[in-house]
């Protein structure tokens, strides 16, 4: 069985298609995977690392502007997918895969149409609760089409052969969390938050937890992964404490989910998986300069639901903002009823079940 798996740019796109390919190859590991990608995406460095092979093409996503300049530029992005999808109907013919699997965003749509063209069985797996463009374009001549919301179905036009099987996203095994707690150096007995904003961190997230540190620290604990960016001026203005804890990263995230009783964090579809998968009680800040308002829509779906709150980004520095976290944070009544409807949404099993499906296409 041959599987290429096509997606990238970003690691919400690149690692829901890793996880399938590492469930595929627990049922068939006699499976040739091989990836396609850019030489400018995470999949450049990730993908070899992780001992794969990786197809490359020269695509770019489409400015959003209208500006001459912007117009210009999408002129060259058009260029640059008709080469790259010539190039992507060579490979497929040359390959033979048995299925392709495409995993959203600009990256995976010269090889997804490639195979469609060719009559090759493709799978397209939509992370976000508001579908990519790829995804909308493509789905109706994909072969089957698996999305993480159930409110994405009112996104695409396709009626059959779609299936809300969630997004693989990287699994924890929750420890006790009072040892969690301790190999933070923070008080065990207390009630945790976990904040967190990607590797470079979120700068409004970071500024209304430093105008809440007062009213948190003492009453809390406090994880607060801080990103690269405003590590150095943190660290001059704070010291950690038994009941704060701050890095510019966090390399044991199964342990930081299992110390915190709360989340404060972006809405990123791979982080909703995990906050689903776990079952944690969240307040998602969607970033707002998300490809299509995604992140928006990924908290609107949970917050509907009484699953998550959802607090915008423009107003996450105000005092109604405050109120809420610190609110939730000491209602145990409330954190425990938001986090059974979180645990409703979760799908563990999602990249198993993806396998699965890209098995039974190949057979």
């Amino acid at each position: 069985m041959k599987v290429i798996f096509a997606g990238g740019g970003t690691g919400g796109h690149l690692y829901p298609a890793v996880a399938m390919a590492e469930e595929l190859l627990k049922l068939n590991p006699e499976a040739d995977v091989s990836f396609a990608g850019t030489e400018r995406g995470i999949e450049a460095t990730e993908i070899p690392r992780l001992g794969y092979r990786l197809h490359l093409f020269k695509v770019r996503g489409f400015s959003r502007g209208k500006t001459p300049s912007d117009l210009m530029r999408n002129a060259g992005v058009l260029a640059d997918f008709a080469g790259s999808a010539a190039r992507a109907v060579s490979l497929v013919r040359k390959e033979k895969p048995d299925v392709v699997v495409g995993t959203g965003g600009f990256v995976s749509a010269p090889l997804l149409l490639a195979a469609q063209m060719l009559g090759t069985p493709n799978l397209i797996q939509e992370q976000n609760a508001f579908p990519g463009l790829t995804t909308r374009l493509l789905s109706m001549r994909a072969t089957e089409l698996h999305l993480s919301f159930e409110e994405s179905r009112r996104h695409v036009t396709r009626k059959s052969g779609v299936w809300v099987s969630g997004n693989p996203a990287r699994s924890f095994s929750l420890s006790d969390s009072g040892e969690a707690r301790k190999s933070f150096g923070l008080d065990p007995e207390k009630t945790t938050l976990l904040v967190f904003g990607g590797s470079r961190g979120a700068r409004s997230i970071n500024n209304a937890v430093k105008q809440w540190l007062g009213d948190i620290e003492g009453r809390f604990n406090l994880i607060w992964q801080t990103g690269s960016l405003d590590i150095d001026a943190i660290r001059s203005e704070y010291r950690p404490s038994a009941n704060l804890w701050f890095g510019p990263y966090i390399d044991t995230m199964g342990t930081a989910y299992s110390a915190s009783d709360m989340v404060l964090c972006r809405a990123g579809a791979s982080t909703v998986a995990e906050l689903t998968n776990l079952g944690k009680p969240a307040i998602l800040v969607p970033y707002p300069h998300a490809t299509g308002n995604h992140q928006f829509f990924n908290a609107e779906a949970l917050s509907k639901d009484g699953a998550a709150v959802l607090i915008e980004d423009s107003v996450i520095g105000s005092a109604s903002a405050k109120e809420q976290v610190i609110g939730l944070l000491g209602d145990g009544g409330r954190r425990a009823a938001t986090a059974a409807a979180c645990k409703r949404h979760g799908m563990p099993r999602a990249a198993l079940e993806l396998a699965e499906r890209i098995e039974q296409l190949a057979s």
